[in-house]
């Protein structure tokens, strides 16, 4: 069965109580799917990605075609379950409660033993992927991230690293792979092949990420390939 088929079933069951806000998602998300916690990290991360979305596109104030362009990109979608996971959007849109709220539960449910939960940076990234897709990331969007990644515990260097990845135009090789500049070619291979593990499709799916948005786990490796190379000729031109 689809992640969007389980989203609807979601929807369903949250139509059916008292969910009505993003605290309550979070909270239906943990009890509903419970009993699977592999399905529950999956189904989390897609209903992080519509909710914090949604939230991004409030705390801007605009929504561009672009954006929504992008929205559906990352959710590539039968147009069937369109209706649910909009559902999902327009109840994070319309809740009062502010984003860090929902932000807070969510880091919550890879817990307390988990404090470098990479599920989290995956959300951040698709996050970065809408933020930027009308050529530009905005101040109020950059600092909407830079919160999310202080709620969700991504140190300074990652989130410089993740930003460097989406960077309009040129983009500096060193920060991509978030090492320092002129470090030693063979250290500069070793971080760069375990970003490569860290970041295999297999990996994604193993930490929650839905094999229907392993589409951001290929722009992230593009991203980091292009890095290393740039690093490499530079070496070897020199």
């Amino acid at each position: 069965m689809s992640i969007w088929a389980r989203i609807g079933e979601f929807v369903a069951r949250i139509s059916a109580s008292a969910a009505s806000g993003v605290a309550d998602l979070v909270e239906a998300v943990r009890t509903v799917f419970e009993g699977d916690p592999d399905l529950r990290r999956r189904v989390a991360f897609s209903v992080a990605m519509i909710a914090l979305s949604a939230k991004m596109a409030k705390a801007d104030g605009i929504v561009t075609q672009n954006e929504i362009r992008a929205f559906h990109d990352i959710f590539a979608m039968p147009q069937e379950e369109r209706r649910n996971v909009e559902r999902l959007y327009r109840i994070a849109m319309a809740d009062t409660a502010g984003y860090e709220v929902y932000a807070a539960r969510l880091a919550g449910l890879c817990g307390s033993g988990q404090p470098d939960c990479r599920m989290l940076e995956d959300i951040l990234d698709g996050l970065f992927h809408i933020a930027k897709a009308d050529g530009l990331i905005h101040e109020k969007e950059l600092r909407f991230l830079r919160r999310i990644a202080e709620i969700f515990a991504i140190g300074e260097r990652r989130f410089e690293a993740i930003l460097a990845r989406h960077a309009i135009g040129e983009k500096d090789p060193w920060a991509v792979l978030g090492i320092d500049r002129g470090t030693a070619f063979d250290e500069v291979r070793r971080h760069y092949l375990r970003l490569v593990s860290d970041n295999h499709p297999d990996r994604m799916m193993a930490r929650g990420v839905p094999e229907e948005f392993l589409a951001l786990a290929n722009d992230r490796m593009a991203a980091l390939n292009a890095a290393y190379e740039t690093i490499e000729r530079g070496r070897v031109a020199a």
